[in-house]
């Protein structure tokens, strides 16, 4: 792949220097420079032209969130926020709503061994995130495909279940806020999320859409109207009792997953509960996570639509549910909701 070249943006010296150790141990990575606030930060993306940005959210003259908001509006750059923990949660949130596309916790403790500890998955997000092709903005509306009422015929879906990770909050708020309040099928939601976000995610979430959003807790019963947003840590489920009611579950297990929640657990246990009656969509976002989750519904008759590539902040997801032929329709992400509500 070709060179990454990376802004680090953050008031302290030592973690900019930290960072930058971390960034340079991938032979792909190049650092461009450095800044100490949002104001500095503007300048040198319009010297330096990186592909990237790294940047902290609570500094002097100009914070994170204005930075992303102020850069976004002049020229769009894949902008990965560095944050402490979930004291900033609202700050994390506020940034990917103005166009931050993505987010890695920066350890409490500055020591160099535990900024070391994040280093892999920061430079996996960077090269990711230089592989965006729309740097968070989203294109104008795109007709849903002419061949999606083929797959109409099929019998009419009883639960919605998506998977999304990077790019994921900002497509899930686009896409929920257009769902009627009579959606007809209850949904089930795994975003890829650190510890301390979901819930507040949630809670946004519901504040924009005409459907009730909770993170779930568990035990819950599953009903058309109600949407369950996987808490980050544990796997979401959903599975049917004896009495043939469907209700919520949250476990640790599977402890092999990639990621927890897992797509992938989500899927199989809608697959097993609802068989044919599963509708799934796998939206934008790094790695295979609802491949096999996909591939357990489709063996049951269910059915999956992928978002198509041009809408996508990064086409990973998506692309290894449509290489392994697992894909019903291919829809953008403006015609999301009208092509969910076609199949509900």
């Amino acid at each position: 792949m070709n060179i990454v070249r990376v802004l680090i943006v953050d008031d302290s010296a030592y973690v900019r220097k930290v960072v930058r150790q971390v960034l340079l141990r991938s032979p792909f990575v190049e650092v461009v420079g450095a800044a100490r606030d949002g104001a500095e930060a503007l300048e040198l993306v319009e010297e330096l032209q990186p592909d990237v940005v790294t940047c902290d959210l609570n500094m002097p003259q100009m914070d994170g969130v204005e930075f992303v908001r102020q850069q976004m509006a002049r020229r769009p750059v894949p902008i990965i926020i560095m944050s402490i923990a979930t004291a900033s949660g609202e700050q994390v949130l506020d940034a990917l709503d103005n166009g931050a596309i993505d987010f890695v916790h920066k350890p409490t403790a500055l020591a160099t061994e535990k900024l070391l500890e994040v280093a892999d998955e920061l430079i996996e997000k960077v090269k990711a995130a230089a592989q965006s092709p729309l740097h968070g903005r989203r294109p104008a509306a795109v007709a849903v495909p002419p061949d999606l009422p083929a797959i109409s015929a099929n019998p009419t879906a009883q639960v919605l279940v998506i998977g999304t990770s990077t790019g994921g909050p900002q497509a899930l708020k686009f896409v929920m806020s257009r769902l009627p309040a009579d959606f007809p099928v209850p949904i089930g939601l795994v975003l890829h999320m650190p510890i301390g976000y979901t819930e507040m995610y949630a809670q946004k979430l519901n504040e924009i859409c005409a459907l009730t959003v909770i993170e779930a807790k568990g035990g819950e019963e599953v009903v058309p109207g109600m949407v369950f947003l996987a808490p980050a840590g544990r796997h979401l489920m959903f599975h049917r009792g004896s009495d043939g009611v469907v209700r919520t579950v949250l476990d640790i297990r599977p402890v092999d997953t990639p990621h927890r929640p897992a797509v992938d657990v989500l899927f199989r246990s809608a697959a097993e509960a609802y068989g044919v009656g599963v509708l799934a969509v796998v939206m934008t976002g790094m790695g295979a996570d609802g491949r096999e989750g996909a591939a357990w519904i489709k063996a049951q008759g269910g059915r999956v639509i992928t978002e198509a590539e041009e809408s996508c902040v990064v086409y990973g997801m998506p692309r290894s549910v449509v290489e392994a032929g697992l894909s019903d329709v291919t829809v953008p992400l403006d015609g999301m909701a009208r092509a969910i509500m076609e199949l509900t």
